[in-house]
């Protein structure tokens, strides 16, 4: 028996990067392995016809995956007994493709997208869910903190926020924990303005803030310090090969969304 979901705007986006992981997994040379968004995909009732014809977006999550995938892999090999917080985290299952290498993983997200998270998947410690907004700074009394390690992970939200709240939300991470880093993924303001996301045409998710580069979010945001910046072409370049040439034009990388790494020391 199929379950129907009614979702718009930003937390509709959570079913459509749902199906993409789903989509590409069920390929024979899949890039990224997501079993679990496969069998989500299979009892949800949901016309992805839209999201099946929006392929930019497809990439776009994928190469997405692939880069954040590798980066929290290897940031959570060289730091034991890590927190991590995953803000906004709709439908992802990334807590199951790094399990046993963390200590305690909370999935943060709206009350609306978490009713229906907790439809689909149940979940026990050290997988937690909280019910809240990242700039309900409340939120924080829901992680069970003793000054670990923290690794904050932001995929697929900034794009949609403005300033204010993006400072409001680095604002609550930076007071609430001593040794912390984020990664988080950002969008050229040049993509922000041009670009429309097709198969949420419907929806009013829009696009509302973007970036340049971490120098500039540091500008912002001058509580941490930017230690690295990955742009999604390196997730491209494993899906498409042509991007091993054109993702060496400057232009292609300067607009390409980046995951950019950011910390705070105590």
């Amino acid at each position: 028996m199929k379950e129907k979901v009614n979702v718009t705007g930003v937390p509709e986006t959570m079913v459509q990067t749902l199906y993409a992981r789903a989509k590409e997994t069920k390929k024979q040379n899949a890039k990224i392995k997501d079993e679990i968004a496969v069998e989500l995909v299979e009892k949800l009732d949901y016309d992805f016809s839209k999201a099946d014809k929006d392929n930019a977006m497809t990439y776009g999550v994928i190469a997405r995956t692939i880069v954040l995938d590798r980066i929290v892999r290897q940031y959570l090999e060289n730091h034991e007994n890590t927190v991590v917080v995953n803000i906004a985290c709709g439908l992802d299952t990334r807590c199951y493709r790094m399990k046993g290498k963390y200590l305690r993983w909370y999935n943060v997200d709206l009350s609306e997208t978490m009713k229906i998270r907790k439809r689909f998947l149940a979940e026990t410690g050290p997988i937690y869910q909280i019910a809240k907004s990242a700039m309900d700074d409340s939120y924080i009394d829901d992680i069970d903190y003793h000054c670990e390690n923290v690794l904050v992970i932001i995929e697929g939200l900034t794009m949609y926020l403005c300033e204010k709240d993006i400072k409001k939300m680095f604002s609550i991470i930076e007071k609430s924990f001593q040794e912390v880093t984020v990664m988080v993924e950002t969008m050229s303001p040049f993509v922000v303005k041009h670009v429309k996301e097709k198969s949420i045409e419907g929806s009013n998710a829009k696009f509302t803030w973007g970036v340049k580069n971490g120098k500039e979010l540091q500008r912002i945001i001058s509580e941490f310090s930017v230690q690295q910046e990955v742009s999604l072409v390196e997730g491209m370049k494993e899906l498409m090969p042509i991007y091993h040439v054109i993702g060496k034009i400057p232009t292609v990388r300067k607009i390409s969304n980046k995951i950019i790494v950011m910390e705070k020391h105590g």
